[in-house]
């Protein structure tokens, strides 16, 4: 695994025309998909998803926060960083970073607050060493 990849996460892509509104800039749910698929990827990359199936778990999205600072444009290549924050009995929380390449512009950042649960009774769970070992936490925001 990459230095560095059980602290923050990244992942790179251009902004594709569909996610694009009548306003002409990217559309605010897509924001929020971005942030469940860069979360879900992280937690793959190190071992966290298979930890969490092996134990008859999931985790589930609790509340999402976003601020939006500058539009995101169809064609924009953007940078989505995750880091997880912190890690409590049953939830975890997990920030996010969009920023664009070519002009390092910081366009949103976020958190989701994720709920560690039980896959079958869907009951809060406490988040086990086997899954919270998959992460280092990191308490302030990268740089871009």
């Amino acid at each position: 695994m990459a230095e560095g990849m059980k602290r923050i996460y990244h992942h790179e892509f251009v902004v594709p025309p569909e996610v694009v509104d009548g306003n002409g800039h990217v559309n605010n749910v897509a924001y929020v998909q971005w942030m469940q698929d860069v979360a879900i990827a992280h937690a793959t990359h190190v071992g966290c998803t298979a930890a969490t199936q092996t134990l008859g778990a999931t985790w589930v999205a609790r509340s999402h926060q976003i601020t939006y600072l500058r539009p995101a444009f169809g064609g924009d290549r953007l940078r989505l960083s995750t880091w997880v924050t912190t890690l409590r009995k049953a939830r975890s929380t997990r920030q996010y970073k969009f920023l664009r390449l070519c002009d390092d512009t910081v366009l949103s950042t976020g958190a989701t607050d994720w709920v560690f649960v039980d896959a079958i009774t869907h009951r809060p769970r406490s988040i086990p060493a086997a899954v919270s070992g998959c992460f280092e936490l990191v308490s302030v925001a990268p740089d871009p």
